[in-house]
């Protein structure tokens, strides 16, 4: 892909925004940096890219002169139904995102493609650790915040790609084809987005769409919305499964053992109960995982070995402390409600839930029913408080204080709990309202944690 002295425009200035920038510069484009802030609210990102020539910035509006655009390049973050972008497809300007741009600039490495609504950070982790355990070349990369353009000047035919991709990245590919893709399940999400769920499945269904025969596909056989999938796809299918034999793939026996079956090969890994990470949520991305690397040809002893020690992500169920015998938990990479549900159900113990966030749109009806079985009180926040509390009410929880911000959320919610009990953040909702990401909502909490 020569981009020599082409005009490339590049529509959101974000975190891939930079990395794109900097290796547009270095194939010599004429880069213009679109984005609707302002440039005092950008200048820290600006700052790190003031020593480049060859860009141009227009800032708190999109350009009126389009005329002269060779090609788009998009964040993910930006919606591609805004009339702005509709003005350049009508323009037949090419419109593609970060890890489209890095896979036709890449040296052919091996691309593993991780998408689902819930686990996809999880799953790229363990994917990453068993193929560095195998002394693979490995980059994790994508969705997870590593940008895949950092890796374009390093990774090569030697190289593996184990890249976790959002549906807001998968709606602006065009030829990229991962050699093995999962989709680890689908529920309700991004509906402020995507409009519907129809729209929103498509777009995760577009992993599949550029796979042929010489591929794997790995799909979720419990999940009716993935398992329908397989028709979208030349790839060859294997699926995984908590509660049916599959003919191919990986399931568990009736002593709840993981077997891998394909091609007539079948083998029992370990059993469920060996695994590091605790819920059947997590049993479905160790086995989403298992099949990805296994039809990889990673060794059977380094995936098992991986699995029994794998520690986990930060702010996905993640340990934190134990005060006067009440666990912490953070959970902040629970932003919707059936990732809540699934943080839910993997603790007996009695829950005082902080939850409450940006809305986009969910509904908390499921997850307010899964809450009246071990969810003692509930601590709201964000634009959804008022939200959740209502759902809340309508299946009889009452116990529901509301708070201003996250020091007030953990103070009351230690005054809450009692020894034996869990605090867990795990907000079923996006960060934004109150913070740049959910990784320094998991922060704040976990520091008013240390202050108690």
């Amino acid at each position: 892909m020569d981009l020599k002295n082409k005009n490339v425009l590049l529509v959101g200035l974000a975190k891939t925004g930079v990395s794109t920038i900097k290796k547009l510069d270095k194939l010599g484009a004429n880069i213009i940096v679109n984005d609707i802030k302002s440039e005092d609210k950008l200048k820290d990102i600006i700052k790190e890219l003031e020593n480049l020539e060859s860009v141009d910035y227009i800032l708190g509006k999109h350009p009126e002169d389009i005329n002269n655009i060779d090609l788009t390049i998009v964040s993910p973050g930006v919606p591609l139904d805004l009339p702005f972008i509709e003005k350049l497809k009508s323009a037949n300007i090419k419109i593609i995102g970060e890890v489209e741009l890095a896979y036709k600039l890449s040296k052919n490495p091996t691309f593993i493609g991780i998408t689902g609504t819930n686990g996809k950070t999880t799953t790229t982790s363990l994917v990453g650790e068993i193929f560095k355990k195998a002394n693979k070349d490995t980059y994790i990369v994508g969705n997870i915040g590593n940008p895949v353009i950092d890796t374009v000047d390093f990774a090569d035919e030697n190289s593996f790609l184990v890249t976790e991709l959002s549906s807001f990245q998968l709606e602006s590919i065009e030829d990229f084809k991962p050699k093995v893709s999962t989709i680890i399940n689908i529920t309700e999400d991004h509906l402020n987005r995507h409009h519907t769920m129809e729209n929103y499945i498509n777009a995760k269904a577009r992993i599949l769409e550029n796979q042929d025969n010489n591929d794997f596909c790995v799909l979720n056989y419990d999940d009716s919305i993935v398992r329908e999938l397989a028709k979208k796809t030349n790839a060859k299918v294997l699926y995984f499964s908590q509660k049916e034999k599959v003919e191919q793939g990986a399931y568990l026996d009736d002593k709840n053992n993981i077997v891998i079956e394909v091609d007539g090969e079948k083998l029992v890994l370990l059993n469920k109960n060996e695994l590091s990470l605790p819920g059947n949520h997590n049993l479905e991305n160790s086995m989403a995982a298992i099949l990805m690397s296994y039809v990889s040809n990673i060794d059977l002893n380094v995936i098992k070995d991986t699995l029994k020690t794998f520690k986990g992500v930060e702010h996905r169920l993640e340990f934190v402390t134990n005060k006067n015998g009440i666990m912490f938990v953070n959970d902040s990479k629970g932003t919707n409600p059936d990732s809540t549900i699934k943080a839910i159900t993997s603790y007996e113990r009695p829950i005082v839930l902080i939850a409450g966030g940006m809305d986009k749109q969910s509904d908390f009806t499921e997850m307010m029913k899964c809450a009246t079985k071990n969810v003692k009180s509930l601590v709201l926040l964000g634009e959804t408080a008022d939200k959740i509390e209502l759902s809340a009410k309508e299946q009889g929880i009452t116990n529901i204080v509301k708070v201003s911000d996250m020091k007030e959320a953990v103070n009351k919610a230690y005054a809450l709990a009692e020894s034996g009990d869990v605090v867990l953040l795990s907000p079923a909702c996006a960060s934004w309202d109150m913070y740049p990401n959910f990784e320094a909502r998991g922060l704040d909490f976990k520091e008013n944690i240390y202050k108690l």
